[in-house]
């Protein structure tokens, strides 16, 4: 697929690379988690505290749909590469998570906090690969890392300033939760409206041949070793929601639990770009690797924390595996596979490791009503390292 000409593309300084296409969808991705973040550090206290729902229902709710977005990420992915067009998927995506929104405010019991978050993440899953296609797709090779990164950032920025709406209408209305799922709805709707601004071109399918032909075997073996690894890692990663969780059992109040969050955010936005410019120039793999021996070393600060003020400086570390880790691993599959391969490969990874999310999250939900945080943490700590370990081995070509 190629993109049509774009006047925003500069040769040089560090706009270099950066499109359109590009900066348009940045700004979709910082409205939707304006709106997304507002709720995600909240919903989970909203579940505990006012729907007297248990640890073991938040880890089902939050398997559950981050299991159901990743299978549709992997569909959609591959649907994308086959018809050639990327934006529908991506304005559908966005549409469903905010009708999903009217729902929250409605809720009496968690299994209507289920069906709400299912829509969201069925929108998440057919807008997320054949967008991160996009991307690849407007990137020139040598700033992939950039560009990834650069999305990452407006996406953090996005999902810093979305708990902090929370937070001052909480502090406005006497902790009314449901008045914060009802703002939500504003930014969810104009990221939708912006999606149509995004340009694509008529496909060049003789370029390809015809894409009826794709096969999941064309990916190479270095794909396949590249998701494996991360599979095991996320078999540890479970929801952030457990983290906010923690802070709370740490004595930090409910506004402070979301204050935290946000610091983990801004570090992710800060550093975000920064990390994907440092995977253009050194390697992909030891910038991950990095990623991953800090999200060891947060986690098991988690795990053995004994006072709230421990939380603040963890928060930050924690922003910085995100940066390493989240834009870098999109780019590191858009240098390994063809372009017409994109989407598939990109939702392949998302349906793997969201299967091993829906087995981290249970897990954890499991583990932690059982046996405690610590054991949780520290479980997935030692599943970061045996991952980080193991890309020391891995060589893309």
């Amino acid at each position: 697929m190629t993109l049509e000409p774009d006047k925003l593309t500069t040769k040089k300084g560090l706009r270099s690379g950066i499109s359109r296409n590009i900066i348009i969808l940045g700004v979709v991705s910082l409205l939707q988690d304006v709106s997304s973040e507002m709720l995600y550090p909240i919903v989970p206290v909203f579940l505990t505290t006012v729907l007297a729902a248990p640890m073991s229902v938040v880890g089902l709710i939050e398997g559950i749909a981050e299991f159901t977005a990743a299978l549709l990420k992997g569909f959609a992915g591959h649907w994308s590469d086959r018809l050639q067009r990327r934006r529908f998927f991506v304005s559908l995506g966005y549409g469903l998570s905010a009708i999903s929104r009217p729902l929250l405010p409605l809720a009496q019991t968690w299994t209507v906090i289920l069906g709400a978050r299912l829509l969201d993440r069925i929108g998440k899953g057919i807008r997320t690969s054949p967008r991160d296609a996009l991307l690849a797709d407007a990137a020139p090779p040598e700033h992939r890392g950039k560009v990834f990164g650069l999305h990452r950032a407006l996406d953090s920025i996005g999902a810093f300033v979305g708990p902090l709406i929370a937070i001052a209408l909480l502090s406005w209305s006497g902790n009314d939760f449901r008045l914060v799922f009802v703002a939500a709805i504003v930014p969810s709707i104009l990221a939708v409206a912006l999606t149509f601004a995004v340009r694509e071109s008529k496909p060049r399918l003789q370029e390809y041949g015809s894409q009826k032909k794709l096969r999941v075997r064309s990916l190479p073996r270095p794909y396949w070793i590249f998701l494996c690894i991360n599979v095991i890692f996320f078999i540890g990663n479970s929801a952030d929601v457990f983290l906010i969780l923690r802070a709370k059992d740490l004595g930090l109040s409910v506004r402070a639990s979301i204050l935290a969050y946000m610091v983990y955010q801004a570090a992710f936005a800060i550093l975000a770009t920064p990390a994907g410019i440092l995977s253009d120039r050194w390697k992909r793999r030891r910038v991950m690797q990095t990623g991953f021996v800090i999200f060891a070393l947060t986690y098991f600060g988690f795990a053995q924390a004994n006072h709230s003020m421990w939380l603040w400086p963890l928060f930050f570390l924690y922003g910085f595996y995100a940066a390493m880790t989240e834009g870098v691993s999109k780019a590191a599959i858009a240098d390994i596979v063809a372009d017409e391969h994109r989407g598939t490969a990109i939702g392949i990874f998302y349906a793997a490791t969201g299967i091993a999310t829906l087995i981290a999250s249970t897990l954890a939900g499991w583990l932690w009503t059982n046996h405690g945080a610590a054991v949780t943490l520290h479980l997935s700590a030692a599943l970061a390292v045996v991952a980080a370990s193991l890309l020391h081995f891995w060589k893309r070509k």
